[in-house]
């Protein structure tokens, strides 16, 4: 990317995450309101945004749909946050209207977050590549998300847990209104008629009564899709299930066309990079799995498909994790899944420092079999450990250092071609 555009995103760290619409608005406006060139499907919730997000958009355009998709964070580069048809945004474009947010921004004397700049960007794109629709992950809320002021005519809620409270609430119902509130107010309506329909997934019996009852108030409708048990996937596990069944749902909803065993068709070459995603080398061994857990939540998730894909086999395992994280509750939950503990961190400022984690493990009494900085050739001596065994290198602890996993195995593996010929670029701190 050409330095200009970078050094202005890289800027707006400094904004830090600032809940709220008038600067999007505002500066949509002076852009010409980008975002009204196309339909939306919102996708908000805790967990679970990013695959459900990726299965609809495949889905999508397997029925001829020109879709936009829009997800945060990047492993690798900010041009896979910004998608048409999977083809992420070209250097040079990025960096252009990157500048045009930048001079709007200047001109109306507006200083935007670098969420809201990136969204920006991406509503301009999908405008100038006339999509049919954009697939746009919510980033932390709903309500007072910037990718709110796309008038979504579907809504897909993946999941609700405490997250951001000190901006979204204390209580899981406090969280489920904020998140709802992408749809907007009561008199925001569908033109035909119609109010917005949601499709709720990963909800509590208690959650999804306020849910409905939230909805009526505000002119819209719930649809709860049964967890299918026909859906095929690359990744691991029960909760990308339910994320892929969530995604039918809004295809179903949304197209007038839709056809069942393209979907799951679909579906079923569809690997969403990073979440439990298997390396397949060129001899069908699988090497490494990748998962970018990173608290005890999502740490569930991922024992839980060890128990079903992998049972009674223990991992080598590469572990990395930021400060932040209740690491110790998350080594504790896959101690009894792993032989070995390799521990790492990237250059990342907000990583733990291996000491840090050695501390954490050597307090639950287990063993470190290998430290060291994160790079490929550290991979190399942990897989030259391993020798040729038949369960793989799990890898996981934090998304950034997936992403520094992706970027050092991309040419490596077929699965990881997407992000070949990319540079790195920093995420937001968040």
């Amino acid at each position: 990317m050409i330095q200009n555009g970078l050094e202005y995103l890289n800027s707006r760290l400094i904004f830090g995450m600032m809940p709220g619409l008038a600067s999007t608005r505002k500066l949509c406006e002076a852009l010409g309101n980008p975002q009204k060139k196309f339909k939306t499907i919102h996708v908000v919730g805790t967990n679970g945004k990013g695959s459900t997000s990726y299965y609809l958009s495949g889905i999508l355009q397997a029925h001829g749909v020109k879709t936009g998709l829009y997800t945060s964070p990047h492993l690798v580069s900010m041009r896979e946050r910004i998608r048409v048809n999977d083809l992420p945004i070209d250097d040079g474009s990025l960096d252009r209207l990157i500048m045009q947010v930048k001079a709007a921004a200047e001109k109306a004397q507006v200083e935007p977050t670098f969420f809201e700049v990136l969204t920006i960007v991406a509503f301009l794109y999908y405008a100038e590549q006339h999509i049919d629709v954009a697939v746009l992950e919510a980033g932390m809320g709903g309500r007072l998300d910037s990718t709110a002021v796309a008038d979504g005519e579907l809504i897909v809620l993946t999941s609700i847990g405490l997250e951001h409270t000190e901006v979204l609430g204390s209580t899981e119902s406090a969280i489920l209104k904020e998140k709802m509130g992408v749809a907007g107010s009561a008199q925001s309506i569908l033109s035909n008629g119609r109010g917005k329909t949601f499709v709720l997934g990963g909800l509590s019996e208690a959650l999804i009564a306020e849910a409905n009852v939230y909805a009526a108030s505000h002119g819209c409708s719930c649809v709860v899709p049964e967890i299918r048990n026909d859906v095929e996937l690359p990744n691991l596990g029960q909760h990308y299930i339910e994320n892929a069944s969530l995604s039918l749902k809004a295809a179903e909803l949304f197209l007038n066309n839709f056809d069942e065993t393209l979907a799951l068709k679909t579906l079923s070459t569809r690997s969403w990079a990073g979440r439990m995603q298997k390396l397949i080398d060129a001899n069908g061994v699988t090497k490494f799995v990748l998962d970018g857990a990173h608290n005890s939540h999502a740490v569930r998730r991922l024992v839980e498909a060890l128990d079903k894909y992998y049972p009674e086999q223990k991992f080598h395992c590469v572990f990395g994790a930021l400060r932040d994280k209740d690491v110790g509750e998350m080594l504790k939950l896959m101690a009894p899944h792993v032989s070995h503990w390799h521990i790492t961190r990237t250059p990342y400022p907000r990583f733990r420092e291996l000491e840090d984690l050695q501390a954490e493990l050597e307090k639950l009494g287990l063993h470190v079999a290998s430290a060291g900085e994160f790079s490929r050739e550290y991979l190399d001596e942990i897989a030259a450990s391993v020798g040729e065994s038949s369960t793989p290198i799990l890898i996981t602890g934090s998304l950034y250092m997936i992403g520094a996993t992706v970027q050092a195995l991309k040419d490596d593996f077929d699965g990881l071609s997407f992000f070949r010929g990319m540079k790195p670029t920093t995420n937001e701190h968040r």
